[in-house]
This record gives structure tokens, sequence and C-alpha cells, in this order.
């Protein structure tokens, strides 16, 4: 198990930063009301809606939004999501997947597309490129929980497989399937994490230059405000030198 701080972890950062309030609610409210229709409309009884709700809690989404976004579910005229997984490649050979929540397949697709193409990428087959991430846990803790040292305590204990901290957050990794259990364990020690999600760790990187950068985050910026996309993996890395081009 190791600690590490990487560049792409800045370049995120300060395309999250742009990222409208509203706009990140109403994503939380998609992702609840899949989950509610997917099983129970009780978190007691859903694990994943549990996990929706409680990432929607750390971002501080209103109580009444949240039991909106259930309620929603439970309507006979609520609109159906499909779950819909998208990849390509960006500038530099990287390699990027899309997840989405659409009510239009179509419509969801074409705009995809055609944000790959316009900003230097290419949409490609589904696998294209998902065979070179690991589908794992992640459980997020701002820097201020604690030394680096006291979070991979922490997360030994658990049972987790790695930590990367940063100078905001640290980063617990756990199988996809002890995601859960994990979890539970790390907030014994630690209090409630600021979100626990399934996501595309990549196996290896592909480094690429502050240039490259540049077009890669507008490709990312472009999907992540997109209402249909939830969520972009990447498996980019890049110097501290290029990092710091970037963000300055």
């Amino acid at each position: 198990m190791a600690g590490h701080s990487h560049a792409k972890n800045i370049m995120h950062r300060k395309g999250k930063s742009d990222a409208v309030r509203s706009k990140v609610f109403s994503k939380l409210a998609r992702e609840i009301t899949v989950a509610a229709k997917m099983g129970m409309p009780d978190p007691a009884f859903n694990a994943r809606l549990r996990l929706a709700v409680a990432n929607a809690r750390a971002q501080s989404m209103p109580k009444d939004n949240i039991d909106r976004a259930i309620k929603k579910a439970q309507g006979s005229d609520g609109e159906n999501y499909d779950e819909i997984r998208y990849e390509g490649y960006g500038p530099g050979g990287v390699a990027i997947i899309v997840e989405a929540l659409t009510d239009n397949r179509n419509r969801t697709a074409s705009n995809v597309r055609s944000y790959f193409s316009k900003n230097g990428g290419a949409m490609g087959e589904t696998n294209s490129v998902g065979f070179m991430f690991d589908r794992v846990g992640q459980i997020t803790y701002p820097a201020a929980v604690g030394s680096e040292d006291k979070v991979m305590e922490a997360a030994i204990e658990a049972g987790a497989d790695d930590v990367e901290s940063d100078d905001e957050n640290h980063y617990i990794y756990t199988s996809f399937e002890s995601m859960a259990e994990v979890s539970s364990a790390v907030e014994s020690t630690l209090g409630e994490a600021e979100s626990v999600k399934a996501i595309w760790r990549p196996q290896t990187n592909t480094a690429i230059d502050a240039e490259k950068g540049a077009t890669l985050m507008k490709l990312i910026n472009t999907l992540e405000e997109d209402d249909d996309v939830q969520n972009v993996y990447t498996n980019f890395e890049m110097s501290d030198e290029d990092a710091a081009k970037l963000a300055s």
C-alpha cells in the first residue's frame, strides 16, 4: 500500500471548482432517483440509494431535494433513465470512460461523440479502453481529517487496498465487492466520509504535456457540463512542471 500525490488531481480540482452547484445537485438527484427505482425507496434497505443519499449530504444538498428525488422514483410519470458507458481516446492517446444516466440514448450518444471530435479525441466502441481500468471502490476524506499516516493506518485496519493523498483529500481504495464493508470500518475511526462510490481506476497512466493537457481539460469540462453525464474517468498523468503551467 502506498500514498501518492498526482499532478492529475490538481487538474481535476481545477475543473471541478468551476462546476455550478445547481448542476451538481441535479446530477446527484438523478442518481438518487435511479437508485430508488432499482430497489426499495428506503436507504436502509437499498445500498445504492444509501450511498447516493450519503454523497448528496456530503455535498450539502438540502434534505427537501433528496426527498423529492426519492419520491420522483415512486411516481408513475417519472422519467426512466438508462445507465450507459461511453469509451474513447482524448488528446495524446489518453483513455477516457464516460458514465451517463439518460432518458434519450440518441441525444446523449450524439452529444458525447461531438464533444470528443471537437476536442482532439475520438469515441470508441464499448470496451475499447475499459480493459485499461479496474472497477474499484473509492472512499474520500478531506485532508483535515488527519495526516496521511493516520488515514493509512485506518485504511489498513479496515482492509483497504491502497491510499492516495494530496493537499486537499485522502482517497482510500477497496475492491468493488468490499466497498461498503471497508467504508463502514473506516468510518468508525475517521468519521463520515466525504463520498463513497464505485469508480474506474486506471491500471497504467498515459503521459501528456501541458499543451495536450489544456485540450484534454477542455474535453473533460465539456463532458462534465452535460446534464446526462454523471462521471468522467481518464488515465492521464503529467509532470509537476506541466501541471503547474496548466493550473496557472
